[in-house]
């Protein structure tokens, strides 16, 4: 058997070329791969590309665009020069750590996928496996960071932060009281990079080009899937195109002759959460439901087969974690650890059953907050889920045979939940 520890810290290498080309008839697109030399812990210095793949035995390389472009019926791709992560160079990280691997290159880029929709304020986006664990908008960049980071404490181990401002001393304090892997900024301001290299195998990396990532909302690039047959899907990548409280419609349905409307309309706080919710929908692997508050994320389900199960698995984490940060706010520990501590006789079970209690009273916080889906409810039992635990509002892309069905249940929700359509599906796979 392999020894996967030494996998893990071992640089695999890799023999993709230099570089690769991709022609669609008589457009050509030139690719080239990234490599960093890296000064290593005995003085030696290494060129590579990436670290490995998904997996410690598979080979990956990282490619820039660097010349052509692309022009396919009324869609202009993106362009040369605008690299973010594939034009990070050795001078832009910061601190090394190790060399990046796949998945933190794919963390980072899905960070920013999400933050170029939450430009006008602070930001934070905390990801792990290509999913967020965390997102929220602050009036400060360290508040921001601190909401991300309480919203899913223990998936946020690990994690990726992408932040939109520059690092300030104050939430890179913040940050270094906690294990991440990547904390990607545009800048850091002075005395911020020296906290964050307390932290020694934490990647620390500048993008410089986030101060401007409003510019890529509608940058399209080609989004390729590659089959186990050898063969592709190409598609253009998504693009959010509800940015303002006018792309909204109205939550309206007919069915047998008869007009369905919902009868509240959602506030200014609802408006915005709706908005942001959104914007994290973009991030999020299908099928997908999530709950925001406040502009940061309650809940988050991803990636499950039905609406109605994404719902339920989003409203299960958000208790696990609300019932975790009291538990550390009280007693300094993670939730798991002080059962664990109450299994082994070592402390009383009254301090469990006091946070429990505190959970279900304030049903993880989740009344006031917005539902947000990534495609239609198809039966209003996906919507009657948030419902139930007090959700005040719903925001769906609409287009259901029995959106009625839905309308009904905000409708008949005491107090009546408002909700409002995209008319736009936001499916990521």
């Amino acid at each position: 058997m392999a020894d996967l520890k030494k996998m893990y810290s071992t640089i695999l290498g890799d023999h993709f070329p230099l570089e690769m080309k991709i022609s669609f008839d008589d457009q050509t697109l030139l690719y080239r791969k990234k490599t960093w030399k890296i000064h290593m812990d005995d003085g030696s210095v290494d060129e590579r590309g990436v670290r490995y793949g998904e997996n410690p035995d598979q080979e990956a390389a990282l490619y820039e665009l660097v010349n052509g472009n692309l022009t396919l019926g009324d869609c202009q791709f993106i362009a040369p020069g605008n690299g973010l992560v594939s034009s990070v160079t050795v001078e832009d990280m910061l601190q090394v750590g190790k060399h990046p691997g796949k998945i933190n290159l794919t963390d980072i880029d899905n960070g920013l996928n999400i933050i170029k929709y939450l430009m006008d304020r602070p930001a934070a986006a905390i990801l792990k496996h290509n999913n967020p664990c965390g997102v929220a908008l602050g009036d400060l960049l360290s508040l921001a960071y601190d909401k991300a980071n309480r919203a899913d404490r223990i998936a946020a181990f690990g994690g990726c932060v992408v932040l939109n401002r520059a690092c300030d001393k104050s939430t890179a304090t913040a940050i270094s009281e906690n294990y991440l892997e990547v904390v990607v900024a545009p800048d850091f301001e002075d005395g911020a990079l020296e906290i964050l290299q307390g932290r020694k195998n934490l990647r620390v990396i500048k993008i410089s080009r986030i101060d401007r990532l409003a510019d890529f909302e509608k940058f399209r690039f080609v989004d390729f899937k590659s089959l186990i047959d050898g063969g592709i899907i190409v598609q253009q990548s998504a693009v959010n195109s509800i940015r303002s409280v006018n792309d909204l419609k109205p939550a309206v349905s007919a069915f047998k002759g008869t007009e369905y409307r919902v009868n509240r309309e959602p506030n200014q706080r609802e408006l915005d959460d709706m908005l942001f919710g959104w914007a994290v929908e973009h991030g999020v692997t299908s099928n997908s439901v999530i709950y925001v508050k406040n502009g940061c994320t309650v809940g988050i389900g991803t990636g499950e087969q039905d609406r109605v199960g994404v719902a339920e698995i989003a409203v299960q984490k958000a208790y696990i974690k609300y019932a975790d940060i009291l538990c550390f706010d009280k007693h300094g520990i993670p939730y798991g650890e002080m059962a664990l501590e109450i299994q082994q006789g070592k402390r009383n079970g009254s301090d469990k059953e006091g946070i429990d209690q505190q959970t279900q009273a304030d049903k993880a916080g989740l009344p006031g907050s917005v539902m947000i889906s990534d495609a239609f409810f198809p039966f209003r039992d996906g919507a009657d889920v948030g419902i139930n635990q007090g959700v005040s509002a719903i925001l769906q892309a609409g287009g259901s045979l029995r959106d009625f069905e839905t309308i009904e249940a905000c409708n008949e929700a005491k107090p009546q939940v408002a909700m409002k359509y995209t008319g736009q599906r936001s499916f990521k796979h």
